[in-house]
């Protein structure tokens, strides 16, 4: 099932003697930002980002053309290692309703961050999902098994997340294969992990990956398509979509430094009824 249902903080940064000053939400907390030096964290009144949540903020605001992601009522995150261990109670109240967290990349490669905030994020009531970095050098069976073997199934997550973009920042693998051979990999990654799971993953994917491999080819795919400078009807035209991530670099409470935020397509009504079809 794929829908189509068509302000934060800011962060302002001031160093002061032996300390620096960070705008952010109450309850974040924000790493270092200068390596090598002791350095105090100061919290301090923000202001909102213009279009963004209430309860979250924006490193990098700018003005939203069009449906805002304010104008949509259910929000959440994903997550890796680089966000350390997030405190959920202060996420969950300030307004994230589900987390995908990475588990797994290519056949080999385990993000700590699935183990360290996976138990966690049930605890405080946020809906959790792991999802998987795919790996172009690797085929599509042994990536899924890979998953499979780390991510348990478990009642009430969410289902896995699949993210396909070019791995831009590997050192070891730069191929780009045909875009036949990527829709080709998407589908049995998709069909070993539908089986075992008993839910189909939800596919995350760039404006560019996307285009560039005609995705829209891939019926009966439910999306979560990145639009961090419009909304996804701009950079998608005519697809229909269940995630959208609006920025790369907000604030959430309890989340150390920047995060990616999340809104789901419809209304709160729509959500529950989603994770009734969606979830293990």
């Amino acid at each position: 099932m794929r829908w189509m249902i068509g302000t934060g903080l800011a962060l302002a940064l001031a160093s002061c003697g032996g300390g620096t000053r960070v705008d952010a939400p109450a309850g974040a907390t924000v790493p270092a930002l200068v390596q090598g030096e002791r350095s105090t964290v100061t919290y301090v009144s923000a202001s909102r980002a213009p279009g963004i949540p209430r309860g979250f903020g924006d490193v990098d605001p700018h003005e939203w053309s069009g449906p805002s992601p304010a104008s949509y009522q259910v929000h959440g995150i994903d997550a890796a290692r680089y966000q350390g261990e997030i405190d959920w109670t202060p996420a969950r109240q300030a307004g994230v309703s589900f987390a995908w967290l990475k588990a797994t990349e290519g056949g080999d490669h385990l993000d700590p961050g699935w183990q360290l905030n996976a138990d966690g994020a049930r605890r405080a009531g946020v809906p959790v999902g792991g999802y998987h970095f795919y790996y172009f050098c690797t085929d599509a069976r042994t990536q899924a098994e890979w998953f499979i073997r780390n991510v348990p199934r478990r009642k009430g997550d969410l289902p896995p997340m699949l993210d396909m973009e070019w791995n831009h920042l590997s050192p070891t693998c730069t191929t780009r294969p045909p875009a036949e051979e990527v829709r080709a990999s998407i589908r049995e990654f998709s069909r070993i992990v539908t089986a075992h799971y008993g839910t189909a993953p939800v596919v995350y994917t760039t404006p560019d990956f996307y285009r560039r491999n005609d995705l829209g080819q891939l019926r009966g795919t439910e999306f979560f398509l990145r639009a961090v400078t419009a909304h996804p009807s701009e950079h998608y035209p005519e697809e229909r979509w269940s995630f959208w991530q609006y920025s790369g670099t907000g604030l959430v409470p309890g989340v150390a430094g920047k995060v990616d935020l999340n809104a789901f397509a419809g209304s709160r009504a729509e959500w529950r009824r989603w994770l009734g079809a969606r979830l293990q």
